[in-house]
């Protein structure tokens, strides 16, 4: 296989990269592309950094071994966390990290507050504390931040009408309208998969109007714009006799991320069961 050929490699602690796979499939329907779901060792939001940066570049390994000509971390959580490392041990390599979208979100804000949803460890990292402060200082927006504790969970067992899901969303989004906010910044891969939810829960409140921000599109241009510069795309015409494949990788049960794919994407691609060594002390995490 010649390297525009090649896969690119995406990977998240579950179910929530979907939500950014499905832009990636709509802005590059020609590229074969390779999905991980790290849920046998889910969730990243409540292990140390060291834990989650080890879990991070075994994926990163396993993914190449594959033949990925490009990674996408879509994990707000490992791209705080180890993004960067993950660029100094592959240095070259096509890498792409998720955010969450303050600055499209500083842009639309008109009463200048911005309610953040996101994982605790996200709304600690160093990282996303500088991206916070270089915006506001930017543009003057307040951020208002708000762990959702246990939310992505819900979402990674399917839970995503269930009267504890919308009992959790009201619980961690009324305080943020009550504030002022009428942005809302989706600040984990997870949480657009529960976008119909959050626009009901909004318009049963009369906010209707409030934006809602996802960066799966961002994720995609930026991974485009990556290829694209180093003569990685793959090209249109390929698709018509060797059509753009998928594959799903899971650390955990095969037949739950198929599951997920058909559910969540209408989707039914060859899912396999991935072996990829633990993170040492991973079992002794309280």
């Amino acid at each position: 296989m010649t390297l525009p050929d090649a896969p690119v490699g995406i990977f998240d602690s579950g179910v929530g990269g979907l939500s950014v796979l499905r832009h990636i499939q709509a802005q590059l329907p020609h590229e074969h592309l390779l999905y991980l779901a790290d849920t046998g060792f889910a969730p990243y939001g409540d292990k140390p950094e060291s834990i989650v940066v080890e879990r991070v570049l075994a994926i990163g390994d396993f993914l190449l071994a594959q033949g990925a000509k490009a990674l996408v971390v879509a994990c707000n959580t490992a791209t705080v966390a180890a993004v960067r490392e993950l660029r100094a041990v592959h240095p070259g390599l096509p890498i792409v990290g998720v955010e969450p979208g303050l600055k499209p979100a500083a842009a639309l804000t008109r009463t200048g507050k911005v309610g953040v949803l996101a994982t605790e460890r996200t709304l600690r990292g160093a990282k996303f504390l500088q991206l916070r402060d270089q915006v506001h200082l930017d543009s003057g927006a307040e951020f208002l931040l708000q762990p959702c504790v246990g939310l992505a969970d819900q979402i990674e067992f399917g839970e995503l009408d269930s009267t504890a899901t919308s009992a959790m969303l009201e619980r961690f989004i009324m305080p943020l309208l009550t504030q002022g906010a009428d942005t809302l910044v989706l600040g984990c891969t997870h949480y657009p998969l529960v976008r119909s939810s959050i626009e009901r829960l909004l318009k049963n409140a009369g906010r209707p109007d409030v934006a809602l921000v996802d960066t799966g599109d961002a994720v995609a241009r930026q991974l485009a714009r990556l290829l694209a510069a180093g003569g990685l795309l793959r090209a249109p015409g390929a698709s018509g006799k060797f059509p753009a494949s998928l594959t799903g990788y899971t650390s955990a049960s095969a037949t739950a991320l198929t599951a997920a794919f058909r559910s969540l994407l209408g989707i039914d691609p060859p899912v396999h069961e991935a072996q990829i060594a633990v993170p040492r002390d991973w079992q002794n995490v309280e």
